[in-house]
């Protein structure tokens, strides 16, 4: 019996540094941040990045690059949902990915309350090439704000949080997975047209975008980005700075689209060197960007 609980412990643990390989072949900016929580955060974080991020490349990118046509890439994107379904109802899959995030998921919570509109926004990427704005708005909140919900859920694993707090933090898990999802859409523009034939903003595409559309979607990013910082102080110290990093990193990438004219954004993808990545990091350790930031805004709408 303890042979079988060890089998299982490694297991598990080999599942979660697979995860961990992922995060970090994709995003840097995600890996840098998540350096920051204490380990048994960092390696929940990381399994829900690692599912979502398998499940965008089925809809967007390995499945296509492997040949497969749109009737076997929607089979693999189902029955990839219905392998976390299971594995969130008996603990176990043959899948490394699917195995921690389920390891995750049943240690802190999470359920098919958030993995099941996850997996509807994937799939809408099947179909919809525009969107209303309602149609975007349950787009960006499967597809993102159900990602800051189950961080957050991560971030709570073990804490005691009041019915208000939590109602608090909830809002403003779902302000930051919006925020990070709108400025990558934004990023992306031209490559999802071009490559996808997809528009994610609604009434929004190369040929219409122009400065007044970028200055008001950056204007819907800043207030996510807003509300997502007043609710900093309010998480664990174990994840306030990794969030805050986060926060930082995606709030310069926006302020490098905001200075950049939108006809350019059509032909060059902005992104923030490593190096000043790094200088944001730093920034953050030492209180100058971010946690500071924050607290005053914090101080300042108290004091109203």
């Amino acid at each position: 019996m303890n042979r079988d609980r060890d089998a299982l412990a490694d297991y598990t643990d080999a599942a979660m540094k697979s995860s961990a390989v992922v995060l970090h072949a994709y995003s840097t900016s995600f890996g840098l941040a998540s350096r920051l929580f204490e380990a048994s955060v960092r390696r929940q974080v990381e399994s829900v990045y690692a599912l979502v991020r398998v499940a965008d490349e089925i809809v967007d990118g390995v499945s296509s690059a492997a040949g497969l046509d749109a009737e076997e890439t929607r089979r693999q994107l189902d029955e990839f949902e219905r392998e976390t379904e299971r594995a969130l109802a008996i603990g176990y899959s043959a899948n490394l990915v699917v195995h921690a995030f389920a390891d995750t998921a049943r240690r802190t919570g999470i359920g098919t309350e958030l993995t099941q509109p996850f997996f509807a926004s994937m799939r809408a990427d099947l179909d919809r090439v525009e969107h209303t704005p309602e149609s975007f708005e349950e787009y960006v909140y499967g597809s993102a704000e159900v990602v800051g919900l189950m961080c957050l859920k991560c971030f709570l694993h073990g804490r005691d949080v009041t019915p208000d707090e939590r109602a608090r933090l909830e809002r403003g898990a779902r302000h930051l997975g919006a925020a990070f999802q709108k400025v990558n859409f934004l990023r992306d523009l031209a490559e999802d047209f071009e490559s996808l034939g997809r528009s994610y903003f609604p009434d929004v595409s190369p040929a219409n975008f122009d400065e007044e559309h970028k200055l008001l979607l950056l204007k819907d990013i800043d207030h996510d980005l807003d509300e997502s910082r007043r609710v900093l102080r309010g998480l664990p110290p174990s994840s306030r700075r990794a969030v805050a990093l986060a926060q930082e990193l995606f709030a310069e990438l926006a302020d490098r689209i905001r200075d950049t004219p939108a006809a350019e954004l059509m032909t060059t993808r902005i992104s923030v060197p490593n190096t000043v990545k790094m200088r944001i990091a730093l920034a953050v350790l030492a209180g100058k960007r971010g946690m500071s930031a924050a607290e005053d805004r914090e101080t300042g709408a108290e004091a109203r």
